[in-house]
């Protein structure tokens, strides 16, 4: 087994990247996987140099075209990297597990509760 990671872009405030970490770990700990630690971004993204604000602003206009007149408040954009120990078999179910969590509705039309984005 290796370290692999899960890698999103967001745009949350403290309780909707608490929401997404909840659902790493959940994918996480039914499978034998275990998080091995996160990096968490929210400037400059390691080993690119790229601006976090750069790769990941069109998540702001998400929201901004979800939630007409709406005040993002306290969300920023942000990467998530969850560091998870397993194999890549297991690293795929967590990955697809996790993303069937963060957009339940599928294909149809609806309202994101955390704009993101998976790497």
């Amino acid at each position: 087994m290796r370290t692999r990671d899960l890698r999103f872009g967001l745009y949350a405030d403290e309780q909707g990247l608490a929401w997404v970490r909840e659902l790493v770990g959940e994918a996480v700990g039914c499978r034998s996987a275990r998080i091995a630690g996160e990096t968490l971004s929210t400037d400059t993204l390691p080993h690119s140099g790229m601006q976090t604000a750069d790769l990941y602003d069109h998540l702001a206009e998400q929201w901004a075209a979800e939630h007409p007149g709406e005040s993002g408040g306290a969300r920023r954009l942000v990467e998530l990297r969850v560091h998870v120990t397993c194999s890549l078999r297991t690293w795929r179910a967590v990955r697809k597990a996790v993303l069937a969590a963060m957009c339940p509705a599928g294909t149809a039309p609806h309202v994101c509760r955390v704009p993101w984005m998976a790497m």
